[in-house]
């Protein structure tokens, strides 16, 4: 984007599928943020420093003045109904769109991210820290496989999650797509048609360069 808004934003944690999504929110919205490309498993999550700020120990986190927030859900969902306008991410005008957001992004990140991909991710790159497990790797793809059929027959006469509009849910479901794509788990035509156009958004385009790890 030309102009960028203002804030006193700073981020915490760069080289992930989750860390990538507030810094896509901030680019689609057009903010100034600093950002710390602290990686999860460096050691940097565990100095006193760290801590001290985000006991969880975890990425990513931001700062923005006063407040201090984890967990991406929150931190993306904050950073639109503060920053956000109908020129670029917007929060729902309704209780019941804002509902119906809700509800895919528990959908997504529960059955996608937490359920099933990052129990892959757990026993295939991560097998070192916590153990080869075979079965629970062919039974977390079957459900990936499950869970995209339901998303895919959703999406079925869409250009977006929601309506017409691109909202938070394509920001979820995109960054879990990508890492469909990359373990070489079939998905649908359709749903890689998505995310094939989805992924040339300009601000998706500088995140995923800024998320890059150093």
């Amino acid at each position: 984007m030309e102009s960028q808004q203002e804030t006193n934003l700073i981020f915490w944690g760069a080289g992930t599928a989750r860390t990538i999504r507030p810094i896509w929110v901030a680019e689609e919205l057009g903010l100034s943020y600093q950002l710390k490309p602290i990686g999860p498993r460096t050691g940097e999550t565990q100095t006193p420093e760290y801590t001290e700020l985000n006991p969880k120990q975890k990425v990513p986190f931001c700062v923005d003045g006063d407040l201090k927030l984890s967990e991406t859900i929150a931190i993306c969902r904050y950073l639109i109904n503060k920053y956000g306008s109908v020129e670029t991410l917007n929060s729902p005008g309704s209780i019941e769109e804002q509902a119906k957001e809700d509800e895919w992004l528990a959908f997504i990140y529960g059955e996608l991210d937490e359920t099933s991909l990052y129990v892959m991710r757990r026993h295939g790159a991560l097998s070192e820290i916590y153990g080869e497990a075979p079965a629970a790797m062919e039974a977390a793809e079957e459900y990936v496989k499950r869970q995209l059929n339901v998303i895919n027959k959703h999406m079925q006469n869409r250009d977006y999650v929601l309506n017409d509009r691109f909202s938070l849910p394509d920001i979820f479901l995109t960054t879990c797509l990508n890492w469909v794509n990359a373990y070489e788990i079939e998905m649908p035509t359709e749903l890689e048609n998505y995310r094939a156009r989805i992924v040339q958004r300009v601000a998706y385009v500088k995140a995923e360069q800024i998320n890059k790890p150093k």
